[in-house]
């Protein structure tokens, strides 16, 4: 897969570059590339105790996005799921500290302990004050005696950071630092591997399965399981996290593992707030990428036991752009809509022959969604079928509340209807051609003319006409021929769709975007749904 790199071999200097770029002067990198590659603070009062923290890059925006007042005095990056060396590591300590000494937080993996480790003591050598913590949230194996250190890290250097920002001393820095890593506890999910830049992507994990536990460095998870949707995920997470959660109100920091789109972040979010543990969470950090493991396509959820000092430190200010802060994780709220747009709820009444052309329309809709999202897939966002299908859902539902006995509310009705349930431009036309039926049908005129005043109506606010590839092809022959029955009408519709394939170039809607080639040679998806309707109907 493509990525945007020069090389694999400046990558992690190039990147550090650009941050240090965009910081607005507040970051600055040592000057040692490439084998130090240290960003730190352009700010920093060394009379206080300093923060150090790092480990191999990959995980941006940590570490180096959380160098800045509040958090980290400096990030010591290794390359990509690499721990930094030794001389780096200690530059980046010099750099720093002053008589207040610097607090190491180490994530517990072999390599980082070894060389923050190694370093520490040659700092001390020099006659620095240098502490160190591991952390080590991750629960993935419980029974395992070193735990990986993982997202909880990030809230490790928040406490610590405010502590020290503070002004208290070392000891009470790192103090409040292993509080934080004794309380949090942390679990990662993903529907797929990361891909090394470099290097092929590994396809480990089968389609329709999720893997659980796994580490920040594309490491195996513990356990492969079927993957049922968002909630259930966030249920096999919460089954992990819960028995390492005591009493009382908890933070849950929701990290993005990189490839995780922030609509499906927000899913995740909402699941947790249903979840076993969500009356316990009472604060929330994210939903953000945090700390990722490249291009992964997961999530990792952290808790943390609030007590005041914690939550207080977790408050406080923190001047960074990737730091999005803790807010309070409460219900939603829910505002009645404005005077005017309240739905109207019309007088309900039953016609069996309409009741079934409405249901019959509708299942036709939910039948063709997968054939119409993979014929919109060739020239759109491949979700004309599931659009169309989802407001036919909602019309199946609605049928017991719909005036079916009389004509021209039931036109106002399903009009309303589609304006409510079905998204995009597609919901709106409908919802003005079912209005404008609606009002034909108010002044005398037929189902066929009513039909064909609800066309003309969308064809002067749509601005389509037949020719421009869009549903009206199919539909506008559809309605002329409807007065010789449905078979006519079914066969109509298919010619006008089957025309549209031969357009190459659509004058309104979507497919106004797209090149020739994009639209050559397939029906477009509004005329082919239009022609399937009918065709359903006629059978």
């Amino acid at each position: 897969m493509a990525q945007f790199i020069d090389s694999k071999d400046t990558l992690v200097t190039d990147a550090i570059d650009g941050t240090v770029r965009a910081s607005g002067g507040t970051l600055a990198r040592l000057d040692g590339y490439p084998h130090v590659k240290v960003v730190v603070r352009t700010d920093w009062d060394r009379s206080k105790v300093a923060l150090v923290s790092g480990g191999g890059s990959g995980h941006e925006p940590a570490h180096a996005g959380f160098v800045g007042r509040g958090m980290l005095t400096a990030a010591v990056c290794g390359d990509v799921f690499a721990s930094p060396s030794v001389d780096a590591v200690l530059a980046g300590i010099l750099a720093v500290t002053g008589k207040a000494g610097c607090l190491l937080i180490v994530k517990n993996y072999t390599g980082d302990r070894l060389n923050f480790g190694l370093a520490a003591e040659r700092a001390r050598a020099q006659g620095l004050r240098v502490a160190m913590v591991i952390v080590g949230d991750d629960v993935a194996l419980p029974d395992l005696p070193q735990p990986r250190g993982v997202a909880g890290t990030l809230l490790v250097h928040k406490v610590a950071g405010a502590i020290a920002e503070g002004g208290a001393d070392l000891d009470a820095v790192a103090d409040a630092a292993r509080r934080v890593i004794d309380g949090a506890a942390s679990i990662g999910l993903s529907l797929d591997t990361c891909t090394v830049p470099g290097s092929p992507r590994e396809a480990r994990i089968p389609e329709g399965k999720a893997e659980i536990g796994l580490g920040i460095h594309g490491e195996p998870g513990t356990e492969q399981i079927e993957f049922r949707g968002a909630s259930d995920a966030v249920e096999r997470m919460v089954a992990r996290l819960a028995p390492a959660m005591g009493e009382g109100p908890h933070l849950a920091l929701v990290n993005n593992l990189g490839g995780t789109t922030p609509l499906e972040m927000a899913v995740l979010t909402e699941a947790l707030a249903r979840s076993a543990i969500g009356p316990r969470i009472a604060r929330i950090v994210g939903p953000a990428a945090m700390m990722t493991s490249l291009d992964m396509r997961g999530v990792s959820i952290t808790v943390l036991p609030l007590d005041p000092a914690t939550e207080a430190a977790l408050a406080a200010p923190a001047a960074l752009a990737a730091w999005p802060g803790m807010r309070a994780f409460a219900p939603a709220r829910v505002l009645p809509l404005p005077d005017g747009l309240a739905p109207v709820a019309p007088l309900a009444s039953d016609h069996p022959a309409h009741r079934a052309l409405v249901a019959r329309c509708c299942d036709i809709l939910i039948a063709i969604e997968a054939p119409l999202n993979a014929l919109d897939a060739k020239s759109g966002d491949g979700d004309t079928g599931t659009t169309l299908a989802t407001a036919a859902r909602a019309m199946k539902g609605a049928l017991a509340r719909m005036p079916l006995a009389d004509l021209t509310q039931l036109f106002r009705a399903i009009g309303a209807e589609l304006g409510q349930t079905m998204g995009g431009s597609s919901g709106v036309l409908l919802a003005i051609f079912f209005a404008a039926a609606g009002e034909a049908s108010a002044q005398g005129h037929g189902v066929r003319d009513a039909l064909r005043a609800g066309l003309e109506r969308v064809r002067q606010v749509g601005g389509a006409s037949i020719g421009d590839r869009t549903m009206i092809d199919a539909l506008h022959p559809a309605l002329e021929a409807l007065g010789d029955g449905l078979a006519a009408a079914a066969r109509a519709a298919r010619a006008g769709a089957d025309a549209t394939a031969a357009i190459t170039r659509a004058k309104a809607g979507r497919s106004a975007y797209l090149s020739a080639a994009s639209l050559s040679g397939h029906n477009d998806p509004g005329a082919e749904a239009v022609a399937r309707l009918f065709e359903g109907l006629a059978a």
